[in-house]
């Protein structure tokens, strides 16, 4: 008889723990994590091309033969400083002969002038002596204007490119010179596709990664221009800003990568994107409920916004969501899950990071 009550009472003590087996065996595990207010950014990944903020090519505006070259390739210049200085000999003459002309013709108005007083000459005797000398100044304005353009300036400040002539060099208007470039600040000029066009506008911000800079350095910069038509050709708008720092591996006519922000949501809720459930019923969440010593799982209808960096922006269509709220970050379209199963949470395997856009 003790024999069969120890039996049966060993029996009875493995069917008990059997029970609470199954019903630790029957709680879901699901990774979770908190959602999250934060600010978020949507963003266009872009190619565009680097320029200078001023660029000119050099060339005379009269023909002649080069005398002098006072600068050298490389050089940094000022706006105004000479350049290439043509042969002018022949307009000096000629600028001599002018400033003859124009004394004599200033001499012959003045000794009109003074015999029409005493009406000792004709009016038309003073009228040709002023139209005389009005064609003389003129004449000696003309040819300095032309001995002037004998100095080929700088027109602007910037750094001299390529020389292409040397003394002894007989040029005339087509003739490149060189070109100046104005560094003192950047230009990138992109395409943006049309169905975003409408979403950039003086102001709107981007950064600037290039594999000329030091791995993980990004440059800010902003809008400057968007152009008022769509490309028929390429179905997109033309944009053009400036980069807010200098950086020395930057150069003109380089490729770099754009990151055009095109909306910012601040202090906006947030969930990783594997935790979105999308059903016939619609775009829902699953959060962590508490009951009692457990935990079960409740759906939550939702409306997505922007999404960025492996975040979406949400907010509940029915119920409330706080942050720092658990919810189902995982796998949600695999579980078998249903309002009111019982759970075993986990923190999420993947890391996901917060990073605030600006």
């Amino acid at each position: 008889m003790l024999g069969l009550a120890l039996a049966l009472g060993l029996g009875g003590c493995n069917k008990k723990t059997e029970t609470r087996g199954a019903a630790v065996a029957q709680r879901q595990p699901v990774e979770v994590a908190p959602l999250t207010r934060q600010d978020l950014a949507e963003t266009l990944n872009l190619v565009g091309s680097l320029a200078a903020n001023e660029s000119a090519t050099i060339r005379p505006e009269t023909t002649g033969l080069v005398r002098e070259i006072h600068f050298e390739e490389g050089q940094q210049v000022v706006k105004g400083q000479v350049l290439v200085k043509i042969d002018d000999s022949e307009l000096r003459a000629q600028l001599t002969q002018a400033e003859a002309r124009y004394r004599l013709a200033e001499l012959n108005l003045q000794r009109a002038e003074r015999l029409g007083e005493t009406q000792s000459t004709s009016v038309a005797d003073v009228d040709r002596a002023r139209s005389e000398f009005a064609s003389a100044k003129s004449e000696l304005d003309l040819i300095r204007v032309r001995l002037d353009r004998t100095e080929i300036r700088a027109p602007f400040d910037g750094v001299v490119g390529v020389r292409t002539l040397s003394p002894g060099d007989y040029v005339n208007s087509q003739a490149v010179i060189t070109t100046i470039d104005d560094l003192s600040r950047m230009k990138i000029d992109f395409q943006v596709p049309e169905r975003f066009a409408g979403k950039v506008r003086p102001g709107t911000t981007f950064a600037v990664r290039s594999q000329s800079l030091p791995a993980g350095t990004e440059i800010s910069g902003e809008v400057y221009f968007v152009a008022s038509v769509v490309d028929r050709a390429t179905r997109s708008s033309e944009v053009k800003g400036f980069v807010n720092t200098l950086a020395p591996g930057l150069k003109p006519g380089m490729f770099t990568n754009v990151e055009l922000v095109l909306e910012v949501h601040h202090g906006v809720l947030t969930v990783p994107e594997g935790s979105i459930l999308t059903t016939t019923q619609g775009t829902q969440i699953i959060a962590v409920k508490d009951q009692g010593a457990d935990k079960t799982v409740e759906f939550i209808p939702v409306r997505t916004g922007l999404r960025a960096k492996g975040y979406v922006e949400v907010t509940p269509l029915k119920g409330e969501l706080v942050e720092s709220q658990q919810i189902v970050a995982s796998g949600v379209g695999a579980l078998v899950l249903y309002p009111g199963t019982l759970i075993e949470p986990r923190p999420v395997v993947t890391a996901f990071q917060t990073r605030t856009q600006l």
